[in-house]
């Protein structure tokens, strides 16, 4: 996006005001000034009765185009919906019978259970370790269904190889992206579906969410959760038949959460201003100080997840915010962190002479 403001990630993290270290962006991400003041003014409006709801509505089309840009897609194969799992769920119905879907283990259920609940129609599910995806597929993959980095370890998908596989056998891919874009570089245009969930390291309100389509995709889906915002004109085409929805991608939205919108808009606007990139190397390199501080290789992830006896608890009572996953310290670092964030995590985690 031409013209857009440049913003450092010094300058940027003067824009948050957390009262904890929080290292649990993978739970859900902290709302820097211009989202949280959007969405105060929407409210007090929404309070007063001084406005009509038009403009609450105007915010979404101009959050997509922050989207397209983030994600290098073009905006007319962006839709918008609420969840991932509402998202993948109109993939998952346009497959055709007996298609054979190629994920792994772990992976999130609003992934997986969309797939899974196509079992009525012979569609089976099969899953295998993360780093063994892209072997796997073969001329029997019709599917190929991965999260970009795994919301329960922080593991990295190999998308090039899986990208590639993939096409060399004529499958279809579909990406989970809530916990990669934000902070990782990725091409949305590469695949045939992209979801993301806003809330995480996005900084949004829950509520929002994207998917990006392929044609080849989107040619095959139908519109099962098409309503008024789906319409060619959501401000006239209110009443009434025949059916009449655009061509592009947006004959798959949903009906946008106002304020959840409001509040989208600036926060992607933010992420391009301050750039992907940089926000990448930024919480890469907090992720793998605290990976170095406990005695760990560096990682390609701004996730740390590790065995760590008492570790949420050592670091709550130090004020410092984490989480527990799948019986493991998940630690995450995003923007608003700093490298005394890090120094306090390891302190509070390791006895005097260790950190």
């Amino acid at each position: 996006m031409t013209g857009i403001r440049e913003r450092s990630v010094a300058e940027a993290q003067a824009l948050w005001h957390a009262e904890t270290i929080y290292l649990n962006t993978a739970s859900f991400g902290l709302p820097p000034d211009p989202v949280w003041d959007a969405l105060q003014q929407a409210q007090g409006d929404w309070r007063a009765g001084r406005v009509s709801w038009e403009h609450w509505t105007a915010v979404t089309g101009r959050a997509r185009a922050q989207y397209a840009t983030l994600v290098g897609a073009d905006v007319d194969r962006v839709a918008v919906g609420s969840t991932v799992s509402g998202l993948i769920a109109q993939v998952a119905a346009a497959l055709p019978a007996g298609s054979r879907v190629l994920s792994t283990e772990p992976e999130f259920v609003s992934l997986l259970f969309p797939f899974l609940a196509q079992e009525g129609r012979g569609v089976t599910v099969e899953v295998v370790p993360v780093d063994r995806l892209a072997e796997a597929i073969d001329a029997t993959t019709d599917v190929v269904a991965v999260s970009a980095v795994q919301s329960s370890t922080g593991e990295v998908a190999a998308l090039d190889d899986i990208a590639a596989a993939a096409a060399h056998h004529g499958a279809m891919t579909v990406v989970d992206a809530t916990h990669a874009i934000g902070w990782l570089p990725l091409d949305a245009s590469r695949f045939d579906a992209v979801a993301c969930a806003c809330y995480k390291w996005l900084m949004c309100p829950r509520g929002t969410a994207f998917l990006v389509l392929s044609e080849r995709l989107s040619e095959t889906m139908t519109p099962h959760q098409a309503g008024w915002f789906a319409a060619n004109d959501p401000l006239t085409d209110q009443f009434g038949p025949p059916l009449r929805l655009p061509e592009t991608a947006r004959r798959f939205d949903t009906s946008p959460a106002w304020f959840s919108w409001v509040g989208t808009e600036p926060a992607l606007a933010l992420i391009n201003e301050i750039g992907v990139g940089a926000i990448h190397d930024h919480d890469l390199a907090l992720a793998n100080r605290f990976r170095a501080g406990l005695g760990l290789e560096p990682s390609n992830s701004a996730i740390v997840s590790t065995a760590f006896e008492g570790a949420t608890d050592k670091l709550a009572r130090a004020g410092i915010m984490a989480a527990a996953r799948a019986g493991k310290l998940r630690a995450s670092f995003h923007l608003y962190n700093t490298e005394a964030d890090v120094d306090a995590a390891l302190s509070a985690l390791l006895e005097p002479g260790q950190a």
